[in-house]
């Protein structure tokens, strides 16, 4: 009786096209399906390509109650990152943002489906800046929508404080070190959230959810739960896997950066990688170069540029070391000098979801 009550319940996963985003509702949807949820995770045709090909840590047994659904939109630019732009802002992948607001219909109809099959109830969990997708969704009946926050509450609540005139508030003292919040974002992506959030802020959402821990971040969580009032709000995370392995597939690949590391002494290595958004110029990525060989201690560096809108279009840009470097860092660092498929493919093969006819319980839906 119990399963069948669980079962009533479908989730419905609304993530923003960028990877970190990608990534992070996937992981809660790993999460959420073990407890017999079926959950749906929607997005356009490549950006699902994308979070499948690059998911870290799942294990596809664990995840056979998660559907995959691909919906077309209209084509979009996707420019070349600018390494050398004033603003460190990824700006290239805003056409590819604004593309997915088409996916406003095909999600109404997925859910309007769900609750018109043997669901009691249908809960959407959106991502902040995928609000204009899901607007319709809380006039349907048995449907209610949650907020989810992909940065972290320390981050989310500078904003409020920033926009409430800095009150002299506990804990924002650490506040007057950072950067406004008015220079973290490019002009053209606070044009996309004037458009694409603003309008939509309390009208959606029936609360609000974070990838943190009160361990971490209790006292911002207290304070954002101020801003949010008669609002729930729940810190879930945080919920990447722990567990970074092949094993419980029966494999014993690994990547050789994992099995160099294990051969380190505890606190040894500097990991070095400025993620899927920041494209370093040339000038840039030498002097982090020397920095690292002048330092003379052992480092993993992640080079790489950062995503395209599509991250499947073939242009690359070729990134180039001080002449003779790798020679000269032989034994003490490992460099993975990384494009979109040389990186899925060559770097991290352990942690990929399976392609369709490897894993016939995951299913892949128009």
């Amino acid at each position: 009786m119990a399963d069948k009550c669980i079962s009533k319940v479908a989730i419905v996963m609304v993530p923003l096209p960028a990877q970190g985003h990608l990534n992070q509702l996937l992981h809660l949807s790993r999460l959420v399906s073990s407890y017999n949820h079926p959950v749906h995770y929607v997005g356009t045709t490549g950006h699902i390509q994308q979070a499948k090909a690059r998911v870290h840590g799942l294990d596809p047994h664990t995840i056979t109650n998660i559907h995959f659904h691909e919906f077309q939109t209209p084509s979009f630019e996707t420019p070349l990152p600018n390494p050398n732009a004033s603003h460190k802002f990824p700006n290239q992948l805003i056409p590819s943002f604004s593309a997915a607001s088409h996916l406003r219909d095909p999600v109404c109809c997925l859910v309007r489906k769900l609750v018109g099959t043997n669901h009691s109830k249908v809960v959407v969990i959106y991502d902040n800046l995928m609000s204009e997708v899901v607007q319709d969704l809380p006039e349907m009946p048995n449907t209610e929508c949650y907020c989810f926050n992909p940065i972290s509450a320390f981050h989310r609540y500078s904003y409020f404080w920033e926009v409430e005139g800095k009150p002299d508030l506990p804990g924002t003292e650490h506040y007057e070190d950072i950067p406004s919040i008015k220079d973290c974002f490019s002009s053209d992506f606070w044009d996309y959230l004037e458009k694409q959030v603003v309008p939509f802020v309390g009208k959606i959402s029936c609360g609000e959810l974070f990838n943190s821990s009160r361990v971490i971040e209790s006292l911002y969580l207290d304070l954002m739960d101020k801003e949010f009032e008669d609002k729930k709000l729940w810190a879930i995370g945080p919920f990447n896997p722990l567990v970074l392995t092949d094993t419980k597939r029966g494999s014993n690949k690994r990547h050789e950066s994992l099995d160099w590391l294990n051969k380190q002494e505890p606190n040894s290595v500097i990991f070095v990688s400025f993620g899927t958004t920041t494209s370093l110029c040339d000038e840039e990525i030498e002097e982090i170069a020397i920095g690292l060989e002048k330092s003379q201690q052992k480092f993993i560096w992640v080079l790489r540029d950062a995503d395209k809108g599509d991250v499947f279009t073939s242009d690359v840009r070729k990134i180039h070391l001080p002449e003779g470097y790798e020679e000269r860092i032989e034994g003490r660092g490992i460099i993975n000098i990384s494009n979109y498929l040389k990186y899925e493919v060559n770097v991290l093969p352990d942690f990929q979801l399976p392609i369709a006819t490897q894993s016939p319980a995951i299913t892949f839906e128009e």
